[in-house]
């Protein structure tokens, strides 16, 4: 997939578990997941707006575009 999530990086980052991101968030740790490793085929921007204001970055920080090819196209 041409999109990359990086919200692995940023739990890294804020030193926070999934399940403590999914509660604060008020999604399902399966859901959190499934956004986490790149699964998932859509996210609600009121997710993506929680998921900000919980690990306190950018949309950018948490995705980004690598193209069809990968992260070397």
């Amino acid at each position: 997939m041409p999109i990359a999530v990086d919200i692995d990086v940023m739990l890294a980052k804020r030193k926070m578990s999934v399940g403590e991101l999914a509660e604060r968030v008020g999604i399902t740790p399966a859901n959190l997941a499934v956004l986490k490793n790149g699964r998932a085929k859509a996210v609600r921007f009121s997710t993506l707006a929680a998921l900000c204001e919980v690990l306190q970055c950018q949309p950018g920080d948490l995705l980004r575009w690598e193209g069809e090819s990968g992260p070397d196209t």
